[in-house]
């Protein structure tokens, strides 16, 4: 008897496989491709520091990587490297700590 069951057992897997593979190869060919657009992004202006250097006294260079509210602009927006969006980070923090900028907007009612 047990001969039997391993015998039926084995046919049994045989069959599964047989339809799990044929269910995989319907599977296949009614997936459809994704088509994904490609969108060219018009040129945006570099970095503008090319012969400047990052200073925390020049306010007109670090004013131009601030936004309105005072944020330091992101690295995608600004168009600077790496290393000069660390350096104009530590420039602005500097200038908020001597006074030369400010943290926050001036003209923002306080919620006290």
């Amino acid at each position: 008897m047990t001969s039997s069951r391993i015998v039926g057992t084995n046919e049994n897997r045989s069959n599964t496989l047989k339809k799990n593979s044929a269910n995989k190869a319907n599977k296949k060919t009614s997936k459809k491709r994704r088509v994904i657009p490609i969108v060219q992004r018009q040129n945006q202006q570099k970095s503008v520091l090319v012969q400047r250097t990052i200073d925390y006294k020049n306010i007109v260079l670090l004013r131009k990587f601030i936004t309105v509210e005072g944020k330091i602009l992101p690295r995608r927006i600004s168009g600077l490297t790496a290393k000069q969006q660390r350096n104009m980070g530590k420039a602005i923090k500097n200038a908020r700590m001597v006074g030369l900028l400010p943290f926050i907007k001036k003209n923002q009612p306080s919620n006290i």
